[in-house]
């Protein structure tokens, strides 16, 4: 099968969970004998490095941005009825790109890689069909972000609307799409109504990876990952920092917290601040934790599901957890308030055995629902149907 991928960013490198799902699908889909053209917008000059590292996960086609186009609106972009999360990524030179590969080579299939992602697919029904996987339902992350939104929620609200009326045509307009858990494909049937078609595929990882190669500082050292450029990253770490993370250091004050992903954020007492490393392990050390005081979310924490490979423990928000067929006690813990952070964090400090059972858990899920071709035969279904026989 011969898949054509289009992707609003490159999945190297794989510095954040969108395009770590991006690059461990490409390879489990390789693995299966699925040949992938990739095309994506990069950054000026970034073009050669990420060609050379994409080598044999795909053959990629990449579209060189100055950095004022990559996910920066302008009035070019925006579109009657289109939402503005959508039109912030649309990118005349990547369409263009991906009709000048479409004409040169034969695909099976279109895959667009988040919501975001259509508008440069092709809209020409006697070409291949275009089948969209996504990792959010967009529409519910602007829901949710209005309840912490303050004056800002009449806006954010109508947008999640207007986002939703065009989430659900898109559903409808393609041959099928996809979503990383049953919760968040069952939310784009109802958006989509009857007829439409989209399957629960959860996102590849394999059980078992190495743990960082050496510790962080702190008595726990306890991780919160993110992109500052994510708003429900944003938002996580303002709370994490300004309300648990005072309550994590009344129970354990040798504490350190360590933030990677920007060096700008809130600042506080035994808080250290990374970029991300060129080493993506060293975020997961030995006897750390990782925090993920998510209150904006949907898809699924590909993070978490890395955290179990490495073996670090994990402690999360109901909202960070959702969608992982995890439960409170055995493959993480739950916590909703400061204070249920600070008690969950100092349970793990005082009983290290408990990490290890939490972990453990966490790698036969991982076994269970996550294995890579298990996932890649699943997709490959999905492809096969919605493509028509020759």
């Amino acid at each position: 099968m011969r898949l054509l991928w289009i992707a609003t960013k490159p999945p190297w490198p794989p510095i954040d969970g969108g395009r770590l799902v991006q690059e461990l699908t490409l390879r489990a889909l390789r693995d299966a004998g699925v040949e992938v053209s990739l095309v994506a917008p990069v950054a000026a000059g970034e073009a050669a490095e990420c060609s050379q590292r994409l080598a044999g996960l795909c053959t990629p086609h990449l579209v060189e941005l100055p950095a004022a186009g990559l996910g920066r609106l302008g009035v070019a972009a925006l579109r009657p009825g289109m939402p503005l999360t959508v039109a912030r990524h649309r990118q005349p030179a990547v369409a263009e790109r991906v009709a000048e590969v479409l004409a040169a080579g034969r695909f099976d299939v279109v895959h667009a890689e988040q919501l975001q992602a259509l508008p440069q697919a092709p809209a020409d029904r006697d070409g291949p069909p275009v089948v969209l996987r996504a990792q959010n339902v967009e529409s519910d992350l602007w829901l949710q972000a209005a309840r912490h939104a303050g004056l800002a929620r009449p806006a954010v609200r109508w947008e999640a609307r207007r986002l939703a009326a065009w989430e659900g045509r898109a559903v409808r307009r393609v041959a099928a799409a996809v979503a990383l858990t049953a919760r968040d494909a069952a939310r784009l049937r109802d958006l989509a109504g009857a007829g439409a078609r989209v399957t629960a595929v959860p996102a590849p990882f394999p059980a078992r990876l190495p743990v960082g190669p050496e510790p962080l500082p702190g008595a726990p050292a306890v991780v919160l990952l993110g992109s500052g450029s994510w708003p429900p990253n944003r938002d996580a770490e303002r709370w994490f920092v300004r309300r648990a993370w005072p309550a994590v250091l009344a129970r354990l004050p040798a504490a350190v917290l360590h933030c990677f992903g920007g060096v700008d954020g809130p600042e506080g007492p035994s808080v250290r601040r990374h970029l991300p490393p060129a080493d993506a392990a060293r975020v997961f050390a030995p006897r750390s934790v990782q925090a993920v005081p998510l209150r904006i979310a949907s898809g699924v924490r590909i993070k978490i599901l890395e955290a179990w490979a490495r073996g670090v423990p994990v402690v999360a928000t109901p909202e960070g957890a959702a969608g992982l067929e995890a439960e409170d006690g055995r493959e993480l813990l739950i916590a909703e308030r400061a204070d249920g952070f600070a008690a969950a964090l100092e349970r793990l400090a005082r009983s290290p055995e408990l990490g290890a059972s939490l972990t453990e858990a966490g790698r036969r899920l991982l076994a269970a629902a996550h294995r890579p071709e298990r996932v890649a035969g699943s997709l490959l279904e999905v492809y096969r149907h919605a493509a028509p026989p020759v």
